[in-house]
């Protein structure tokens, strides 16, 4: 009963994180309390063992962030090494005159067996493995973690903006996002923390080789006078101790210096380590053979060991020809060409053959069919959903579905996007490679094919697949062809989602309130607004980047308004007011500020006065008055962009709607909004105002 509960309060220790912590508690206590040489062994046996088992560990991890508790792992490993040292020094220098077994079994072995008992040999052994760990291994893996660790945290940018392209495209879910997102955080810290970890084995290299000379010369010093030994006699067993405990000490610390530098050397995404050595370093039947030849001439070479070259030339040939008969073996795809089709027959043309023009189109060159077809792999039908879903949801409508052709009068790279028969965008792409997008600021340049991104414009460069993390390290944002597509896809509708919505559409939306709320969507129309200046309105709001998505507040602010005007931009500028909470939250978010950009007094008052008696869709403005401002405004909202702010221009009521058509074609990312539209619990900060 008692051995149960004592296993019982173990397994709780273990479950409830206590164990670790009392381990380095153990750990530090053995700094200051004596152990006797049976405990030695076992610590020092458990210390080799725990170091292979790091090592065949870091072998079997698919990658580096699936032993994200290395780095600690390495530091409690060598914490461990070092007060192993203390305690062995201590014993060693304490009672190393009773002879070589006063250490304990280990370090005897190691001083007797390994290096045949002889300290200048051991010496020699012990120089060598530490040039090895701390010239050889140590010194490059802290090299290549500190590279990684710069590269890491360089590319972070790129990834996060990548992932974020995705997102907005509706590629991945929100859940998927935040997934990648931890996941690029956790690769940052992970190798973070390596650069630093790595600097625990190096200076642990050091540590044994200055404890090295310490204890020979503290045994040497204590045998000769306080033990009355001969110089001789103290340099044998202090020497032949000191060097057992520096080899027990050091192998260890070799073993977690080669998993230091293979799990930095290795590749961030998954692999089998084993099986990627053997078909990368033996998969290829050329390189055997010409080392089989090779050894081969070396082995009829008069006295060369003739028999070692020889047997090692025939089993390298032997590997290269199963490998080349394997490779004739695998069964080679035969491709078959598609069956003609029907000869077509001739009847009379009817009113089926007018054939309707659709809403949303998308046309590809022939070397782009694979993208959009399943049994080649392609992905772009998925992603093109997802991106319906994304807007839909975004928008408040149904957005239509995208109609795919092949177009021969294509290039065969070229793409087309088409409204309602008309073409709205075009790009051209290259399947085989992947799109690398400046967003602003990076830190070299790439070899490719130079281009712009066909959604935004921003200058980019085709690269090859096998360059994808170093675009990301230089703060590239890297896509493939398909995300190409579809976030041009995405960017087009959201540009024109007013003019996707019509009467039917709308007619849905007010099907779907009804449901819940009947007397209202009945009040409304056709008793007080017919359908079409409610698809006026809503069409207006989708113009100026509202979503329609809270189709109840909508209704009841044109029931409300609708016996006073049947105006359909009053009517849409009572709506903007009664979603102000809304368009405000789409534009800053949670910021407790709104910056803003305003007009000067005079040029507003010029602005009121030009309007005054006119229609607010074509005011009187001086041509040069005008372009001033457009080009005043235009600067002040790239200056916003630049400092990550949104560019937003705070207008009165009565200029609101004429400033917003005049700037949306030439200033296209700037808000207008007017006073009475922003919330009550908003703070709203100025920027700058923008004068004559």
């Amino acid at each position: 009963m008692v051995q149960i509960a004592s296993q019982l309060d173990l397994r709780a220790m273990l479950r409830t994180g206590i164990g670790v912590p009392l381990g380095v508690l153990a750990v530090l206590a053995m700094v200051v309390l004596p152990l006797p040489p049976i405990a030695l062994d076992v610590l020092f046996t458990f210390n080799i063992a725990l170091s292979l088992i790091i090592v065949m560990a870091v072998f079997h991890v698919a990658k580096p962030l699936d032993f994200g508790v290395f780095p600690t792992v390495l530091l409690l490993a060598t914490l461990l090494r070092l007060a192993l040292n203390v305690a062995s020094t201590r014993v060693v220098l304490l009672h190393g005159h009773t002879g070589s077994q006063a250490a304990g079994k280990v370090i005897e072995s190691f001083g007797e067996f390994v290096i045949g008992g002889n300290y200048a040999v051991g010496v020699v052994v012990f120089a060598i493995l530490t040039i090895i760990n701390f010239v050889v291994v140590t010194k490059g893996a802290g090299r290549i973690s500190e590279v990684s660790a710069r590269f890491t945290l360089d590319a972070m940018p790129g990834k996060q903006m990548a992932i974020d392209a995705d997102l907005n495209a509706g590629l991945i879910s929100q859940e998927e996002a935040r997934q990648r997102r931890a996941d690029v955080r956790a690769e940052a810290d992970f190798y973070g923390s390596m650069d630093g970890a790595s600097k625990f084995v190096r200076g642990d290299a050091t540590a044994g080789i200055l404890i090295l000379f310490i204890n020979v010369i503290g045994g040497l010093a204590i045998g000769t006078l306080a033990h009355d030994l001969s110089f001789a006699d103290a340099a044998r067993i202090y020497t032949l101790l000191t060097i057992g405990d520096g080899l027990v000490a050091q192998i260890p610390a070799l073993l977690l210096s080669t998993a230091v530098a293979i799990i930095v050397t290795r590749m961030s995404r998954e692999q089998d380590m084993g099986g990627e050595l053997g078909r990368q370093l033996f998969g290829q039947p050329r390189a055997l053979a010409v080392a089989a030849a090779l050894l081969g001439v070396m082995g009829v070479i008069p006295g060369m060991p003739n028999l070692a070259f020889l047997s090692m030339a025939a089993l390298c040939g032997g590997g290269a020809w199963v490998l080349y008969q394997r490779s004739r073996s695998q069964p080679e795809e035969v491709v078959q060409a598609p069956p003609a089709p029907p000869p077509a027959e001739a009847r009379e043309l009817t009113w089926d053959d007018v054939q309707p023009v659709d809403i949303i189109g998308l046309e590809v060159g022939y070397r782009l069919v694979p993208l959009v077809d399943k049994a080649q792999g392609g992905d772009l039908l998925a992603r093109i959903k997802g991106v319906r879903r994304k807007l839909t949801q975004d928008l408040g409508f149904l957005v239509q579905s995208v109609h795919i052709r092949d177009n021969l009068d294509l290039a065969p790279n070229a793409y087309r996007i088409n409204l309602a028969g008309v073409p709205v965008g075009e790009g051209v792409i290259y399947p085989e490679r992947e799109l690398a997008i400046n967003p602003g600021k990076v830190f070299g340049q790439l070899t490719g094919i130079e281009t712009r991104d066909p959604a935004f414009g921003m200058e980019a460069v085709w690269i090859e697949p096998g360059l994808r993390e170093h675009a990301q390290t230089l703060g590239y944002t890297v896509v493939d062809a398909s995300t190409v597509i579809a976030t041009h896809l995405s960017h087009v509708i959201q540009t024109h989602a007013h003019e996707l919505l019509g009467h039917e559409e709308v007619q849905h939306l007010l099907d779907a309130l009804a449901k819940n709320a009947p007397k209202l969507v009945e009040d409304l129309t056709p008793r007080l607004l017919p359908l079409g200046t409610v698809v006026r309105v809503l069409q207006g709001l989708l113009a100026e980047r509202v979503p329609i998505r809270n189709m109840r507040t909508i209704v009841e602010t044109l029931a409300e308004h609708a016996a006073h005007t049947q105006d359909p931009l009053q009517l849409q500028a009572h709506v903007r007011v009664a979603l102000g909470r809304q368009i405000v939250q789409d534009i800053v978010g949670m910021g407790a500020e709104l910056p803003v950009i305003t007009l000067d007094p005079d040029l507003e008052q010029l602005l009121t006065n030009s309007l005054a008696g006119s229609n607010a869709a074509t005011p009187g403005l001086e041509p040069g008055l005008a372009e001033r401002m457009q080009r005043r405004l235009a600067e002040a909202a790239q200056r916003q962009e630049m400092s990550g702010e949104p560019a937003v221009l705070l207008v009165p009521p009565q200029l609101r709607q004429t400033l917003a058509r005049f700037l949306r074609s030439i200033v296209p990312g700037m808000h207008v909004l007017a006073w009475n539209e922003i919330p009550d619990n908003r703070k709203v900060r100025l920027v700058t105002a923008v004068g004559k």
